[in-house]
């Protein structure tokens, strides 16, 4: 791993293991983000974004052990559509399990997605837990395409941004694709 990298990891892990908040660079766009097994963390993102707890969030894991942790069954439709994708894509999973309630959406479904980048999945993988991943801008307003665009209200609230320079020339700069699965397989785009 670069070193730049890891000291941004290691410190991104400090914060995020005493309950606070980052700002930090995802495979999409740049994203504000807590420990999504910490009420207390997720409730402070909450805040942050000025957005009602009734909205569930996404939230990134490492690779498909981790994933396998966080929800009852991994459906097979899933691991597929994991297979052959070549973009950002969420995936809602039904009965979510281990996670905060409040990252979870009323009917136990949760979004997680694999991140498409090595800071993401290092990120996850070193802390040994799923990440919450939700967009740099306060409700209603526009996600931010790089971070020059971040709300100075979004920086200030934070407890740790990571570098600018981690931000990778994979990143795509738009909110991922989103698909819903059921229990029984089906399958349906929520955002393309």
């Amino acid at each position: 791993m670069d070193p730049k990298m890891k000291i941004q990891i290691d410190k991104a892990i400090e914060v995020l293991a005493e309950g606070g908040v980052i700002l930090y660079p995802t495979d999409t766009i740049w994203g504000i983000g807590c420990d999504a097994t910490n009420q207390e963390a997720v409730k402070k993102v909450f805040a942050i974004k000025q957005r009602e707890e009734s909205k569930s969030l996404v939230t990134l894991v490492s690779d498909l052990d981790m994933l396998a942790r966080y929800v009852e069954a991994v459906p097979e439709a899933a691991l597929d559509l994991i297979e052959v994708n070549d973009s950002p894509m969420t995936i809602i999973y039904p009965r979510a399990i281990g996670l905060a309630s409040n990252v979870i959406a009323e009917d136990g479904s949760v979004g997680i997605r694999i991140p498409m980048n090595e800071f993401c999945r290092q990120l996850c993988y070193r802390f040994r837990k799923p990440i919450v991943s939700t967009s740099a801008n306060i409700s209603g307003e526009n996600p931010p395409k790089g971070f020059k665009d971040i709300s100075p209200k979004i920086k200030d609230a934070v407890d740790y941004t990571v570098h600018p320079s981690m931000e990778e020339k994979t990143s795509t700069h738009k909110a991922s694709q989103i698909i819903k699965l059921s229990t029984n397989g089906q399958i349906q785009i929520i955002r393309k």
